[in-house]
């Protein structure tokens, strides 16, 4: 099972990153997928979840409006479109996928599966 992100980088304040997350070994299709965030000194936190369909979808409410999260399961990998970047927005990012969804989930502790951060580094 592997969860492989990718995207990160520096960009300036305003700019944007799409960030892609391909899973490999696991049924993608079946999981909610979710992007968490963790900043220097700061806990990891829920950022964006998106449905198995891709039709439903949550944000954390510091990205709403300026974030988007979407899918390709034919492809199995999942996106993170991030616009009007902030230097708050910088931290690691990770993609995760609940394998068991009962419900798209903002809690770290319902996602089975963890992909190796990517870094966003957002400059002022």
């Amino acid at each position: 099972v592997q969860l492989q992100a990718s995207g990160g980088g520096l960009v300036q304040a305003g700019g944007s990153l799409r960030l892609s997350c391909v899973g490999s070994g696991i049924a993608f299709s079946d999981s909610v997928m979710a992007w968490f965030r963790q900043g220097p000194g700061k806990e990891r936190e829920f950022v964006a979840a998106i449905s198995l369909s891709g039709r439903t979808t949550k944000y954390s409410d510091s990205v709403k409006g300026r974030f988007t999260i979407s899918r390709d399961n034919a492809k199995n990998t999942a996106y993170l479109q991030m616009n009007t970047l902030k230097p708050e927005d910088t931290a690691a990012y990770y993609c995760a996928a609940d394998f068991h969804p009962r419900e798209i989930g903002t809690r770290r502790s319902v996602y089975d599966y963890w992909g190796h951060g990517t870094l966003v580094t957002v400059s002022s």
